[in-house]
């Protein structure tokens, strides 16, 4: 089981995360949150991993608030300054990670996918991303500008991060000369959270979660 600890911002400020311990020399993981925050489902998830074999970081970007309905998420996800998560909070949870030199990965649910991909264009020192239905504005982060190993899981039925912007995300990393690992699942927006059973899909989330740690396992050896 993990626990809460405090990890520095590159601009010195400090951040609360869970930390969710593996064996000594594992490679590092950052788990980026749902819209509904650092909650029992993503702190059970970053203990997954841990057991996994990944010394996995959950920041908590909404400093303990938590949303229990799709109106207070929204709300609390508006609100965050995404610039400031992605250059602040998960570079320094990366950074935190890697002082041991080991790799970090970064791998994120929803509004954590979209930072996920805006992890692996703003922060050098991540070394491979995996995301969840999630992409951010191209404005924000552009996923033509890519340059690590990326691996990305979409539903058909997601009307949030939908087929289109799926395809266009992969079309645009393979235009800039990249090769993104792309799986798309028949299954509803976020089919991976079992505490959801109105959107779960069991089939798609195991098949996801061992494309997810074979990938992980592969480029952060």
């Amino acid at each position: 089981m993990g626990q809460m600890i405090e990890f520095k911002r590159p601009d010195g400020q400090r951040s609360a995360a869970y930390l969710a311990p593996a064996e000594p020399g594992a490679p590092g993981l950052v788990l980026i949150q749902e819209w509904w925050g650092l909650n029992g489902h993503i702190r059970a998830l970053a203990d997954r991993f841990a057991a996994a074999g990944f010394e996995t970081l959950a920041p908590d970007l909404y400093r303990g608030r938590l949303a229990s309905s799709a109106d207070e998420a929204s709300h609390l996800m508006n609100g965050l300054d995404f610039p400031d998560a992605t250059h602040q909070d998960l570079r320094g949870a990366v950074l935190h990670l890697a002082a041991t030199g080991r790799k970090v990965g970064a791998l994120g649910f929803c509004m954590g996918g979209a930072l996920t991909v805006a992890a692996a264009v703003h922060v050098p020192e991540l070394d491979a991303a995996v995301c969840f239905y999630g992409i951010p504005s191209a404005g924000f982060a552009d996923p033509a500008r890519i340059r690590k190993p990326f691996q990305g899981h979409f539903a058909t039925r997601d009307d949030w991060c939908t087929p289109a912007a799926a395809a266009q995300l992969e079309q645009a990393m393979r235009a800039a000369g990249q090769q993104p690992e792309c799986f798309h699942y028949e299954a509803d927006h976020a089919f991976f959270n079992d505490a959801r059973p109105e959107v779960f899909d069991a089939a798609a989330a195991a098949l996801a979660w061992q494309r997810s740690v074979d990938f992980l396992r592969r480029t952060l050896a």
